[in-house]
């Protein structure tokens, strides 16, 4: 599977990477999760790159954008998607696909600016609220980050041995890139997600794992977030996976993915 050809540029504090045609409007933008970064969508980009051109954006703190002053969270988060959406000078909206973090990211964005996104996929996004001070540096971050880069490969290897080995670099590389301070700053108020649901009237995959790998969401919040929603959501649980559906069933992974964006461009207007 070819690879298309990839453009780093910036906008503001914020890195990102454009896949394919760069004269081509986007139409899918990639939100990574904590501690990962935009080059960890890279082994996915291949097989969702024939719906149009796909970017993907470094969180701030994470990879190689910057950490502005103030607290984060998802409203930051969004707040920097929408910026770097309205400097390409958007006309149609995007699919946004988000892992975690960048799935409560993706769906804040939804919810706050709607006419930037026509579809969310959602993998394993935390269900619940939470925010207020600083949280420090995880201890299993600072673990990995007094390993070297092959060190941080061979400890993926060995843990998450479903994981192809094309995902093993970007994510070893991307937590060394992650700002420390980033984790010292306070948090805004993270939304539970259902409370977020009655603002999303654009369609949804909801994609979990289980919750005995490690997954966030159970069948309880799925069904929460797709009673609660005005738009209409699909919600898919993934057996075999844990948190990281994507790198630990990839290929049904895939599958969903690819049949909710073919159910959703054979529904757009011609």
């Amino acid at each position: 599977m070819t690879h298309p050809a990839v453009t780093d540029r910036r906008t503001a504090h914020v890195a990102w990477r454009h896949h394919g045609n760069t004269g081509a409007p986007p139409a899918l933008l990639l939100l990574h999760g904590f501690t990962d970064s935009a080059t960890c969508w890279d082994p996915v980009v291949p097989a969702l790159a024939g719906v149009g051109g796909v970017i993907a954006t470094d969180a701030r703190g994470h990879g190689g954008s910057g950490l502005p002053e103030g607290p984060v969270g998802p409203r930051q988060h969004a707040a920097d998607q929408a910026l770097v959406l309205d400097d390409l000078g958007v006309t149609e909206p995007v699919v946004v696909i988000g892992h975690s973090m960048g799935a409560l990211t993706a769906v804040t964005l939804a919810a706050t600016r709607p006419e930037l996104v026509a579809a969310l996929v959602l993998e394993d996004p935390p269900p619940y609220g939470m925010g207020g001070g600083p949280r420090g540096v995880p201890a299993w971050l600072t673990e990995l980050r007094a390993l070297d880069l092959a060190g941080r490969v061979a400890y993926a290897r060995e843990h998450d041995p479903a994981w192809s080995e094309a995902e093993l670099p970007p994510w070893a590389l991307s937590k060394e890139r992650v700002d420390p301070r980033y984790c010292e700053r306070d948090v805004t108020l993270l939304d539970p997600l259902h409370d977020l649901a009655p603002d999303v009237r654009c369609d949804t995959l909801l994609l979990y794992g289980d919750a005995g790998l490690g997954a966030m969401v159970t069948d309880a919040d799925a069904d929460t977030f797709r009673e609660a929603a005005t738009g209409t959501v699909t919600t898919v649980r993934v057996p075999g996976a844990g948190h990281n559906v994507r790198r630990d069933t990839a290929d049904a992974y895939l599958r969903a993915v690819r049949a909710f964006l073919d159910a959703v461009r054979s529904r757009r207007p011609r």
